[in-house]
Formats: C-alpha cells, sequence, structure tokens
C-alpha cells in the first residue's frame, strides 16, 4: 500500500512539473534568448535637422544590430545607419560606444559599424546557413522595437521570396517571416532553432506602422558576401555590364510587331563599358505606345547565360550573380535594316560597377 502511495505521488509531481515548467519549445527559446541577446546591440543615429530659420533641431533614431567579432565589427541596416552624423552603440552591460561606419551597401540594405570595446565586452552571434531554410521552419527574433531593449519574438518563415519592393528600394532574396518585426528591429538578428543567424531583418509590411504579421530578412549569405567585401575594400563590389534598358512587354512587342514578347530592350550603352567594347547597341528613335515612351532600335536580350531574360529587372539580377572579370554569353536580337532582327549571340567581360 505504501509503494502504491509514493507511486501515486511521483506520478502526481510528474503532472505538476509539465503543466508548471516549461515545454520543450519553450525551453529552447529561453536558452537561446538567455545565450545570445547580448550579442544584439541598440544602434542610436544622432543626426541635425534645420528648421525654416536655419536653427539645428537634433533628431534621434534607433536599430539594432549583430556582434560579429571581437574587432568589435556589426552588422545593421543601411538604412539604420543612414544620414547619420553621430553613431552611438549600446551593449547590453549598459555601456555606450561611439561607433565608426567601416562601410554600407543600399542596394542590400546592410551596413557594418566598428567599436574599440574590449573583446570580453563582446557576445558574438554564430553565423548559419540561409540556403536551405524552409517555409514553416521556427525563428527567432531579437532587437529592440520602439526602443524597448532586447525583445525577443518567436515565428515561423512564411515565405521565401526572389524580391520584395519597400518603398523605393528593390530587394533580391528575402525570408519572410511573421515573428513580430517593428521599428527598432532593424538591423537585428533572425535566428533558427540551434541559435544560428539566418537573416538581418530589414523591413516590415505595414498600414499602421506597426507590426502586421509580415516581416523581411535578408539572408545570412548575402550578409556575409557584403560583409567580407566591406571589410576588404570598404564598399561592395558588383559586377557591371554598361547598360540602361526598359523591360519589354507582349503589348509592346505586338504594338512594334517584334518577333519575340519579352526582354530587355537596350536603350543606351554607357561609354567605355563591358556593353560598348562587346559591340552591343542601344536604341535611336523615340516613339509613344500607350502612356509608355519606348526607345527603339537597340538591341533587344532575350537571354544570358542560357537562361531566358524575361525583364530589366531579372536580366539586374542575373548580373549581380557574377564578379567583375566574368564572361557573360548574352543572346540579342539586332534590327538588320534589310531582313528586320536578326538572333546574335554576345559574349561579354563585365567590369567592376564604377561608384
Amino acid at each position: 500500500m505504501r509503494v502504491s502511495l509514493l507511486a501515486i505521488a511521483a506520478a502526481g509531481l510528474a503532472t505538476a512539473s509539465s503543466v508548471w515548467g516549461l515545454s520543450g519549445d519553450e525551453e529552447n527559446s529561453v536558452a537561446i534568448y538567455r545565450r545570445l541577446n547580448a550579442g544584439v546591440v541598440n544602434i542610436t543615429n544622432r543626426a541635425v535637422a534645420y528648421d525654416f530659420f536655419f536653427n539645428p533641431i537634433p533628431s534621434d533614431s534607433s536599430g539594432s544590430g549583430c556582434i560579429l567579432d571581437t574587432q568589435g565589427h556589426i552588422l545593421t541596416n543601411h538604412h539604420v545607419v543612414q544620414g547619420a552624423q553621430r553613431l552611438e552603440v549600446s551593449l547590453a552591460d549598459g555601456t555606450k560606444w561611439i561607433a565608426k561606419l567601416v562601410g554600407t551597401d543600399p542596394q542590400t540594405d546592410l551596413a557594418v559599424l566598428q567599436i574599440k570595446a574590449p573583446s570580453e565586452a563582446l557576445t558574438l552571434l554564430p553565423l548559419g546557413d540561409s540556403s536551405s531554410l524552409q517555409v514553416g521552419q521556427k525563428v527567432l527574433a531579437i532587437g529592440n522595437p520602439f526602443g524597448l531593449e532586447h525583445s525577443l519574438s518567436a515565428g515561423i518563415i512564411s515565405s521565401l521570396r526572389k524580391i520584395v519592393k519597400t518603398g523605393a528600394r528593390e530587394i533580391e532574396d528575402v525570408i519572410q517571416t511573421d515573428a513580430a518585426i517593428n521599428p527598432g528591429n532593424s538591423g537585428g538578428p533572425l535566428l533558427d532553432s540551434e541559435g544560428r543567424v539566418v537573416g538581418i531583418n530589414t523591413a516590415i509590411f505595414s498600414t499602421s506602422g506597426g507590426n502586421m504579421g509580415i516581416g523581411f530578412a535578408i539572408p545570412i549569405n548575402t550578409a556575409k558576401r557584403v560583409v567580407a567585401d566591406i571589410l576588404a575594400h570598404g564598399y561592395v563590389v558588383y559586377a557591371y555590364l554598361g547598360t540602361e534598358t526598359q523591360t519589354l512587354t507582349p503589348a509592346l512587342a505586338r504594338a512594334l510587331e517584334l518577333p519575340v514578347e519579352q526582354g530587355a530592350i537596350v536603350v543606351r550603352v554607357a561609354r567605355g563599358s563591358p556593353a560598348m567594347k562587346a559591340g552591343l547597341q542601344g536604341g535611336a528613335k523615340q516613339v509613344v505606345i500607350g502612356n509608355a515612351i519606348v526607345i527603339i532600335g537597340g538591341d533587344i536580350i532575350i537571354g544570358a547565360d542560357g537562361m531566358k531574360i524575361l525583364t530589366s529587372e531579372g536580366l539586374r539580377r542575373l548580373i549581380h550573380k557574377h564578379q567583375p572579370g566574368d564572361l557573360m554569353k548574352l543572346e540579342v536580337l539586332r534590327l538588320d535594316r534589310k531582313d528586320g532582327y536578326k538572333r546574335s549571340e554576345v559574349e561579354v567581360k563585365l567590369s567592376e560597377m564604377p561608384r
């Protein structure tokens, strides 16, 4: 009888533990936050604007950042540091440090700062691999939303998008998440269930300015390349073709009686560019078709590296995947005065994008 009572008591304790204790998923989130939250910093962007009478008006904005190494390098968003006259970084221990802007890349909305804090005061965030992310995967976001330091939110990867437009910016290969991301989270890490950084939180989709369950992050593999270039050169190196193009739509193709429906119309070729050296030709005549102004007569790029080119944006994204010095094979339609448009192949040696 005593054994039975002990067994019942033990079962009761186990039941109470499961009721009042943490689930495995909760324990995972708590452990990651305790281990890594000190690796997330608060960044204050101090700027000075002027009113109508040229009186200085100080203005502050804030964001988050990820500590990368013991040299004090910090990864954040370009828009967090844009226009700053003074950058201040607050660590988890309460100390504040003046930060130097090492380099920035508006195209990916990423930037690297550096502070001269002692290495023992820096908690480094481990970088993961974003190439194998899956929709439905658990993610955690740590940051400083609305200036509320070291806040944690959890969710899943809700989509993996090729491109997202946020205002005037167009960001490629973006992670979409329903983890709560608000103003101030920008530049903070998106972590997987192992505590590895898989993305840098960058933007939200919102009609109110607050979280609506759709946030975006730059994949960490993109960030690794950007950081490497910034630390090596102070800026990001991009491949350069040297053309200004316009998307050929099916409607434009029909109006112009072209033999293809989609592609990138070469409008202009930059002087001395790889495109000019390869013999690509720009347009010579401006026409109005509906509400669109089109410059015609130039080459139409319909393929590159064995892939179809459907839009100007598609061509630009493909060029960005190359490095300066790479050879790129283009398939183009070129207007012949006698025989109309003819297909030809053009090989171009890409150079470094001018700064």
